[in-house]
């Protein structure tokens, strides 16, 4: 008689095909979604009716085996396909492919999801996020562009509003210093007279009182000093809330960066001394060849004051009486006080060049840096650098002097760096800028030989002035560096990923995310190229690794199975009718 049995067989066949045909679908459905993974469903038999369990064989007969009915099939269950898919390149440093093992981490509210889906941009807040809204996880970096590796924070590429500038810690000059130039005999000296032939003189019952056989002491007020442009007459020179000027001195081939001296009622000679002899930046370097000794000084009995300068043509003093202006409250003109009367120009071979540093706002300053030389010995030559900071902040024109030695065959033997302080008040940036000034590097050095003429340049310059992110890029091991407008490279973070000992036991979350399941193991957070996880490939985006042909050769078994089971609940249903018309 007709069976039963094969009208539920047949409708498990119905159903089990039907849900294969559900993941087929699903395969198809998804074969252009990034980084989709594929699933296969797979088939076991149902139980089996024991008609016979069977017999072993003895002495006198052979054994029997089982006569079984099979009842049906069922799934046995759904597969996840893992395999990295096809990449595709788009260009685009924000979309992220993971070649190999590994999850991306993201953050979906509270809730940490994986994906391998990279198709990632930025937010409002310069966040990178999935399609749907997940931000990536990473490790962002300290105020030192270190990586801070351990604990999870949004990845952050705020292009155009993050800015960059760091200040220069070490610079190099290279070059070459003739030693056939001449060797120094004098620095300038220059007299500043109150006429074309008289030093100044002290108003009668000026205090202090010049002495006898003195026209002006260093203690005498600038408001004491006599104006002798008029004659026979007791006028000042100077009066208090005027300003001193000065401005367009030259000194060598470069012109001395202008200062003034507020005139106060207490303001005196030697004030006035100390002042010229910051502005002018000359250095203390003991006594020239020629006996004199750099810096300001007074001849009380003239009321003659004398500057002399340091050795080298390249810092001779050219003073104009237009470089020195009297300048009232108002800032006008009052009258050109002092005619100076330059006795001596400086000699000896030099050279001077500038480079530019930067603060720790990244704002540029320039540093002249002069070499003299200083003697010719029988065991090489001797220089002397000078530093001056012709933009600098501060008061201070000379920043520093010292000798370098170089032997017989123009090497440096003096190789230790100066440590140079450039004064930065009132600018926000770190005061002082401190720098190592070196002569000799891999980027090249000075040495001292017979040419023509001396050259010395800067070669090496760290520091940044200031700049703006403007692009990144992200490496294989998920590094993300950042390039700005000033030429900086720097480390913004890194991309993340994860991995889990069974990644087909995650379950799917959906929107290309999965969650950690019960059977895929506890995630762990590796650098991308570590051992167990795969590489990132930036500008590019894993592509479904669904099989097209695969499934659609599986299309037609599907539905070949399909129809087959609904054959036999036709055939089934035939021979019930025969037996049914038997019955009547």
């Amino acid at each position: 008689m007709a069976s039963l049995t094969a009208l539920f067989t047949g409708l498990q066949g119905l159903n089990v095909h039907s849900r294969r045909l559900d993941v087929i679908g699903n395969n198809i459905a998804n074969v252009n979604t990034t980084a989709f993974k594929s699933s296969r469903m797979m088939f076991e038999n149902a139980f089996s009716r024991d008609i016979k369990i069977g017999s072993a064989p003895d002495d006198t007969t052979g054994g029997t085996n089982p006569l079984q009915i099979g009842l049906g099939v069922q799934i046995a269950g759904v597969q996840r396909d893992f395999r990295t898919g096809a990449l595709e390149a788009t260009g685009d440093p924000r979309d992220l492919a993971i070649d190999g093992r590994g999850f991306f981490i993201v953050q979906r509210g509270d809730q940490t999801l994986y994906t391998r889906a990279g198709s990632f941009r930025q937010d409002l807040n310069d966040n990178l996020v999935t399609a749907t809204g997940e931000t990536l996880m990473g490790y962002g970096v300290d105020d030192n562009f270190n990586i801070n590796s351990g604990t999870l924070r949004p990845v952050n590429l705020p292009l155009g509003k993050i800015r960059l500038a760091e200040a220069t810690h070490n610079a190099t000059l290279a070059g070459n210093l003739n030693t056939d130039g001449d060797e120094p005999s004098r620095g300038s000296l220059v007299n500043l007279m109150a006429t074309a032939s008289a030093g100044f003189i002290a108003l009668p019952g000026s205090s202090p009182s010049p002495g006898a056989g003195n026209r002006v002491v260093a203690g005498t007020l600038l408001t004491d000093l006599r104006d002798l442009s008029i004659a026979a007459s007791n006028e000042a020179l100077f009066e208090a809330g005027q300003t001193l000027s000065l401005s367009g001195a030259q000194k060598g081939l470069s012109s001395v960066p202008a200062r003034s001296l507020d005139i106060t009622a207490t303001t005196t000679v030697q004030d006035l001394m100390d002042f010229l002899n910051v502005a002018l930046g000359l250095h203390s370097t003991g006594v020239n060849p020629d006996g004199g000794s750099p810096g300001v000084t007074l001849d009380p009995q003239t009321g003659v004051i004398s500057i002399v300068g340091n050795t080298g043509t390249i810092n001779d003093l050219d003073l104009e009486a237009a470089d020195f202006r009297l300048l009232d409250a108002s800032g006008t003109l009052v009258r050109l006080p002092f005619v100076p009367d330059k006795q001596a120009s400086a000699d000896g071979e030099s050279v001077r060049t500038t480079i530019v540093v930067y603060d720790s706002l990244g704002s540029p300053v320039s540093l002249d840096v002069s070499m003299a030389l200083e003697a010719k010995t029988s065991s090489g030559t001797t220089w002397r650098y000078y530093l001056e900071a012709n933009d600098s902040i501060g008061d201070a024109l000379a920043l520093g002097t010292g000798l370098i030695q170089f032997d017989t065959l123009g090497r440096l033997l003096t190789e230790d760096p100066v440590v140079v302080s450039l004064d930065r008040p009132g600018t926000g940036a770190d005061n002082p800028l401190i720098f190592n000034l070196a002569f000799t590097g891999s980027m090249g050095r000075t040495t001292a030989l017979a040419d023509q003429p001396s050259q010395i340049v800067g070669v090496y310059r760290d520091g940044l002035p200031a700049g703006t992110l403007e692009s990144f890029s992200v490496a294989d091991d998920g590094e993300i560096l950042g390039a700005f407008d000033n030429g900086a490279v720097r480390t913004l973070g890194r991309v993340v990923i994860a991995t889990v000992a069974n990644a087909e036991g995650m379950v799917d979350a959906g929107g290309n995310a999965w969650m950690i399941g019960p059977n895929s193991g506890p995630p762990v957070t590796l650098t991308p190229g570590e051992v167990g996880s795969g590489t990132l490939v930036s500008g590019a985006l894993e592509l479904s690794n669904v099989d097209l042909g695969q499934e659609f050769i599986n299309l037609i078994t599907t539905s070949t199975g399909y129809s087959a089971s609904s054959r036999v609940i036709r055939t089934t249903d035939e021979l019930m009718q025969q037996l049914l018309v038997l019955g009547r």
